[in-house]
């Protein structure tokens, strides 16, 4: 019965410094940035904050590569796409 408690007082613990990096992440690259015209468009904000980072932003966890991995494209024009209302953008070869 102790070992259940403890493994549940280790995952609190984890599960609080995760929330916290999660939160400071949000609020280091996006929140900072804005100015929020009201609940409805921070939650625009940062859900499209989310869809940017867990699909295209760089992680060092996975060698600087996007979770949504593409091929290094050779040859092209240089595009840039604006991400998260301009506070990002994706530049693209097409």
């Amino acid at each position: 019965m102790k070992t259940s408690h403890k493994t549940a007082h280790v995952f609190a613990r984890i599960y609080e410094f995760a929330m916290d990096r999660l939160i400071g992440t949000i609020r280091r690259e996006c929140v900072v940035h804005v100015i929020a015209l009201g609940e409805l468009h921070l939650r625009r904000v940062v859900k499209s904050f989310a869809d940017y980072y867990n699909t295209m932003r760089t992680h060092r966890t996975l060698n600087k590569d996007a979770p949504a991995s593409r091929p290094v494209q050779q040859i092209g024009r240089i595009a840039s796409h604006v991400l998260v209302g301009g506070l990002h953008h994706q530049y693209v070869r097409v």
